[in-house]
C-alpha cells in the first residue's frame, strides 16, 4: 500500500486521490512539509463549532522568513443531520488555509453575500460595510465583534487580497490573531493552491 503524507484510515478511494492530488500541487507550487503534531485550536472557529467531531487528516506548513510560516490543513468533520428518516452522521473532507496574523482583528467573519443576508440587512443591519469601497460590500458579508479593530485590519489591502480569492464558496474566519480560509466541502487542487495564496499574500500585509 502506497504511504500517503496523510491519515487515510477508513478514507475511500475517491477521498484519497483528491486529498494526493491537492497536496501534490501544493507541494509543486509552495514545497509544503508535514508540521507534525500542532494543536491548531480549530475549536474556537465558529466555522467547527456546529460539527460533532474535527479530525485533521494533514497538516502541513509553507515557510517564510521571519518564522512568518502559513498551514495548510486536511479536515474530516463529522455532523448529525435530520432527514426524513431520522438522523443522520454526514462525514466531509475540507481544505483549509490558516495563518497567524500581526494585528488583532477581534472576531470576524467574511463570506460571500447572499440575497438572504441583503434582505436581512434591511431590517437588522448587522454587517460590517465599507463606504470606501463598494464592490467589495456588495460582494461580501462581513461580521465582527468589534468594529474598531475589524475596520483598522479589514483595510484596502486586506479586502483586495480576499476580492482576488478565485474560490465562490470560501468562508473566512478570524479570531484575533488566528485567520482560517476555506470550503466546506472537498476542493480542487487549482482552488487549494489558490487558498494557500491567499495566506501567502497575507503574510506581509497583515
Amino acid at each position: 500500500m502506497d504511504n500517503f503524507p496523510f491519515d487515510t484510515v477508513a478514507l475511500t478511494a475517491e477521498v484519497i486521490d483528491s486529498y494526493d492530488h491537492i497536496y501534490r500541487a501544493l507541494k509543486a507550487r509552495f514545497g509544503i512539509q508535514l508540521t507534525g503534531d500542532i494543536n491548531f485550536q480549530l475549536e474556537q472557529f465558529e466555522v467547527f463549532r456546529h460539527y460533532v467531531d474535527i479530525n485533521v487528516r494533514g497538516s502541513y506548513v509553507i515557510r517564510h522568513d521571519n518564522n512568518n510560516d502559513c498551514y495548510i490543513l486536511f479536515v474530516e468533520t463529522h455532523a448529525r443531520e435530520a432527514t426524513r428518516h431520522g438522523i443522520a452522521d454526514v462525514y466531509k473532507f475540507q481544505t483549509w488555509a490558516l495563518a497567524y496574523l500581526r494585528h488583532n482583528f477581534g472576531r470576524v467573519l467574511i463570506r460571500r453575500e447572499t440575497l438572504a443576508d441583503k434582505i436581512i440587512e434591511l431590517v437588522h443591519p448587522v454587517e460590517l460595510d465599507f463606504e470606501e469601497d463598494k464592490a467589495f460590500s456588495d460582494t461580501f458579508y462581513v461580521l465582527v465583534n468589534d468594529h474598531e479593530k475589524a475596520v483598522s485590519g479589514i483595510d484596502r489591502n486586506f479586502r483586495n487580497a480576499v476580492m482576488d480569492v478565485r474560490e465562490d464558496d470560501f468562508i473566512i474566519e478570524i479570531v484575533e490573531h488566528t485567520l482560517v480560509i476555506g470550503d466546506e466541502n472537498l476542493v480542487s487542487p487549482e482552488k487549494a493552491v489558490h487558498l494557500a495564496e491567499f495566506i501567502c499574500r497575507l503574510r506581509s500585509l497583515c
